[in-house]
């Protein structure tokens, strides 16, 4: 009989940040480089060098971004370059605008950052009439500049500042269709007249028709580096589905293997292999950056009248295309967001599981942004305004894809 073993077991290991109330730093591991002149102090220490009053704010500030800036929130990891820039960018202009929009004299040092600051800041942003995510960004960003000064839960919640729901709450389902075929585009001539006018974006516009792919993704994958046999993707031998499958790493570093399983997908890697210039060639432009190889995706689909102005679609419209295609293969019914029903709850959970997983999300709810709500008669219940897309109601508004990766 074997033995039994009686030791407790080890609890599962978390990557969410221990907070800490001695200083707003973190582990070495995790901090950014710092100046000579700093070294061998904590971050407590180096602030209290700058003396509120004597330091400008602007000063303090910058010594704030310049020790925290690469830190996220709540995990243990750092954050991308673009969201390091677009929170920096706020933070400087959120205390210009104190002083400048909100009517305080003087612009506050930050460590004496209050209530009546943020409740100013909220109304001007009300008045500019910006919208719920964005409002949500700004105080999440604004959550961090407190941790970074060790004031956990110093930015209390949205309708704590007078914000009704309407006004802070993101829409987490797709409120219309915003693929290429509901605008009316034929998807195949347009992406032939793409790749015409530029290889490049053309044959990322075909990965993202065949793999669903977003841009960024297309852009930076590497048509003979990330095809790969079965055999060396390291997944279940029951998975397979293909004899190659192609590599993705999406938000969050994290990486999706996705099958070579169609005509479509065959032609979309072996046209992306014929555009590029050697074995280690990522689909964008060798003559440009990566920052400049998306600019010009942009352009060549303003070019073309992919914006909403013009056809009421985007590129990002391509891989809700994709996606709900995919749900439908599944289901055999259309997605809500397309007026489909009705659905077995098991059939529907299946394939936005299977959705979820093609779009590189970690969250199955997060296919509710391609795909529209769950219906209410998958769940045994009548329905309420807050079911209802509202596609399929009286509004029609736009939900980017932003749900949390």
């Amino acid at each position: 009989m074997p033995a039994i073993d009686h030791r407790e077991p080890h609890p599962p290991i978390s990557r969410r940040r221990r907070q800490e109330s001695l200083s707003p730093g973190r582990s070495s591991r995790y901090q950014p480089t710092r100046r000579q002149s700093w070294a061998g102090k904590s971050p407590k220490e180096i602030l209290a060098s700058y003396s509120p009053g004597k330091a400008a704010p602007e000063q303090v500030l910058e010594v704030l971004i310049e020790l925290f800036n690469t830190l996220h929130t709540s995990l243990e990891k750092t954050v991308s370059h673009k969201t390091r820039h677009e929170r920096a960018h706020f933070l400087r202009r959120f205390f210009r605008d104190l002083r400048l929009k909100a009517g305080f004299k003087t612009m506050p040092d930050p460590r004496n950052l209050g209530q009546k600051h943020i409740r100013a800041m909220v109304q001007v942003w009300k008045q500019d009439h910006l919208a719920p995510a964005t409002i949500q960004t700004y105080l999440s960003f604004l959550r961090g500049l407190g941790m970074w000064m060790g004031k956990h839960g110093f930015v209390r919640s949205p309708a704590y500042y007078g914000l009704i729901v309407d006004e802070y709450q993101r829409h987490e389902y797709a409120q219309r269709d915003k693929s290429w075929s509901a605008q009316g585009i034929d998807i195949d001539t347009l992406i032939n007249e793409v790749c015409a006018f530029d290889c490049h974006v053309g044959a990322c516009l075909r990965l993202i028709w065949a793999f669903g792919l977003r841009r960024k993704e297309a852009m930076q994958f590497r048509p003979f580096e990330h095809v790969l046999p079965f055999d060396e993707t390291g997944l279940p031998p029951d998975d397979k589905a293909a004899d190659r499958y192609v590599r993705i790493k999406g938000k969050g570093g994290r990486v999706r293997w996705l099958a070579v399983d169609s005509p479509a997908r065959v032609v979309a890697v072996a046209f992306a292999q014929d555009q590029v210039s050697g074995q280690d060639a990522h689909m964008g432009d060798p003559a440009r950056d990566l920052k400049r190889n998306l600019r010009r995706f942009d352009y060549v689909m303003e070019k073309f009248g992919i914006t909403l102005r013009e056809r009421g679609a985007t590129g990002h419209g391509l891989r809700h295309e994709v996606l709900m295609e995919t749900y439908t293969g599944l289901t055999g019914v259309k997605p809500p967001v397309r007026g489909g029903g009705p659905v077995s709850a098991e059939a529907d959970m299946a394939a936005r599981q299977s959705v979820s997983a093609l779009a590189g999300h970690a969250r199955i709810r997060a296919s509710g942004a391609y795909l529209g709500a769950v219906l209410p008669k998958l769940r045994g219940r009548p329905a309420t305004p807050r079911d209802t897309p509202k596609s399929q109601s009286a509004g029609d508004d736009e939900a980017p894809d932003s749900i949390p990766a």
